[in-house]
């Protein structure tokens, strides 16, 4: 497997419980990178919660509707308005891998992402892996470890102390040591 492209930009996702930085692929998934950067720039993540958390599997956010307590039976459902076509690719979902969140449909995501948390080889193939940590695994390590409740019939998964996203930021790479 080839190494990831490095590209000049890079993510600071800011989040209640530290910063992580992300590194993208866009050699792999570039309409997906470019999806997230253009919601990053317009602040659409800013205020969004990480609203299921499986420690040992993955933690996902980039629900707008998580912005609102009101709104959390319908949490898990909200996206941009549009869905972007799948870019499904030979990376691995290992821990710390970026990867969009989707329904049944492959072409259904469209801001919802998760963060793996553990080793996650059934999703290979299966979601669109765009990019990865290069720092902040122990900020993902604190995240996965909230206590949870149950969400509806699902096992514990939404976390009971809210763990959110401040501000995704886009940096040039040479300015994160």
């Amino acid at each position: 497997m080839s190494k990831p492209l490095a590209t000049d930009e890079v993510a600071i996702i800011k989040t209640s419980a530290g910063d992580m930085i992300v590194e993208f692929w866009s050699d792999v998934a570039p309409q997906t990178v470019e999806n997230f950067k253009k919601l990053a720039k317009e602040g659409f993540y800013d205020g969004t919660a990480f609203h299921r958390v499986i420690r040992g599997f993955m933690i996902q956010g980039g629900d707008p509707l998580t912005k609102d307590a009101a709104k959390e039976a319908r949490w898990g459902t909200g996206d941009p308005g549009y869905k972007i076509k799948a870019e499904f690719n030979e990376r691995k979902h290992q821990k710390g891998v970026l990867s969009m969140a989707r329904s049944a449909s492959p072409d259904s995501a469209g801001s919802q992402f998760f963060i793996v948390h553990g080793e996650a080889s059934f999703l290979d193939r299966q979601y669109t892996a765009f990019g990865t940590l290069l720092k902040g695994l122990d900020v993902l390590d604190k995240i996965a470890a909230t206590p949870c409740k149950a969400a509806g019939e699902q096992s514990p998964s939404r976390p009971i102390q809210r763990q959110h996203v401040e501000s995704v930021t886009l940096v040039a790479r040479s300015t994160v040591a």
